[in-house]
């Protein structure tokens, strides 16, 4: 795609100057066209001026959420737009994000709208905080806009947290008995067999064939390694294809034990999103393509965007989501409930606080499962190789019992 440099002119009349990507002139024309701006000049830009910046910046979810805060309370409390990003830029302590504002602010100096002047940093800036923070340009409301933001990046970040907190422990457990059984096999096997070879006698079954694996690991360590990475590699491409994802995700959903914590994240996003972006000022189209490009998941994504074409053609929101089969009934009749008396938002937000209780609750109870899972785990493994280990020294000491 082209960047191009455009000046146009507001619903008030103030003139705009900004950049856009697009594949021609009359491309740029129509997408400002439907921002209402009236276009005055359009003029391909040189290659390499204008890029994402954002393009390998590391910056964290709580960080973006500190950021929109206080430039919230900034622009609520009268501080320019300029001037607030300018002390921010000073103020913050992740790099890039500094780099990243700076940059921004300079852009906004040079006449380039707030929304226009993120959009160049889209690994920072998703989709979703973009048109947010054209909606709150556009309908001058741009600090209670940048709040409802930081409050949704807040909920967002505390939901990932207690996922990868109730499966922390579990890993750390797996891992540790995953490094035991390696050296169990590796060193303390391969002593025992030098022992049973000296003493002679056919060894017990159990005993054959831990050897039989130590032997297996210990001569063929690097084949084995090898294979796992090429398994690792060879999947990694699959599930990057687009049936590769879809079958990946579909699988997801449909777990036993993980698959009901997948769907209930799926629609608290859905519906945490889909409010927020209503309760802004996003019209209902838009909001449904962002929320299908922020879901995670490409059968929620299809969905989404299947629900977009049915009601662009002048059906409900709830029907084809109900179609789908990915989102709950409760869900569908709320979103419809909510449709017909005008409440859409106030809707969506009680199933995404109905939905955030629950996947909390099935986050606990999966720990609470995964736990004796484990343990019994490494009972069966770890034990039965040490029991392997001591067959043949009790039916030893049997003999010499006897």
């Amino acid at each position: 795609m082209i960047t191009y440099r455009y000046t146009a002119k507001d619903k008030n009349g103030s003139t705009v100057i900004g950049s856009l990507e697009a594949n021609s002139e009359p491309e740029v024309a129509e997408l400002l066209h439907n921002k209402e701006l009236v276009v005055l000049s359009v003029e391909q830009g040189k290659a390499g001026v204008v890029k994402a910046a954002g393009k390998g910046k590391k910056v964290k979810l709580d960080d973006l959420v500190v950021f929109s805060r206080q430039l919230a309370t900034m622009i609520d409390a009268g501080i320019p737009l300029v001037h607030a990003l300018g002390i921010l830029s000073e103020q913050i302590e992740n790099k890039d994000l500094k780099d990243v504002i700076t940059t921004v602010n300079r852009n906004i100096e040079e006449g380039m709208g707030f929304s226009d002047a993120l959009s160049k940093h889209p690994d920072v800036f998703s989709g979703l905080f973009i048109n947010m923070a054209r909606a709150g340009e556009t309908s001058g409301t741009l600090d209670e806009v940048l709040d409802r933001l930081a409050s949704y990046l807040e909920k967002t970040a505390a939901l990932n947290r207690k996922i990868k907190s109730s499966l922390v422990y579990p890993a750390a457990v797996v891992t540790m008995a995953l490094i035991i059984t390696s050296i169990l096999l590796l060193k303390v096997v391969p002593t025992f067999k030098g022992i049973f070879e000296v003493l002679g006698g056919k060894l017990p079954l159990p005993t054959q064939i831990l050897i039989g694996a130590s032997d297996l690991f210990s001569h063929h360590f690097l084949f084995l390694l090898g294979a796992l990475i090429t398994f690792g590699f060879i999947f990694k491409r699959y599930i990057n294809t687009p049936r590769g994802r879809y079958n990946f995700d579909l699988n997801k959903l449909k777990a036993p034990v993980l698959g009901p914590l997948f769907r209930k994240m799926a629609v608290s996003k859905f519906s945490r999103t889909f409010s927020t972006l209503a309760r802004s000022g996003v019209s209902v189209l838009s909001a449904l393509d962002i929320v299908s490009k922020t879901s995670g998941n490409t059968v929620v994504e299809e969905a989404v965007m299947n629900c977009s074409k049915a009601v662009r053609d002048g059906e409900p929101i709830s029907k084809p989501l109900a179609k789908s089969g990915v989102f709950p009934p409760m869900v569908t009749r709320m979103i419809s409930v909510g449709e017909q008396t005008g409440q859409l938002e106030k809707m969506l937000t009680k199933i995404a606080d109905f939905y955030d209780e629950q996947v909390d609750a099935a986050a606990s109870a999966l720990t609470s499962l995964i736990e004796p899972l484990v343990i019994a785990f490494l009972g069966i493994v770890i034990g039965g190789i040490v029991i392997a280990l001591f067959l043949p020294i009790f039916k030893i000491t049997e003999l010499i019992s006897q």
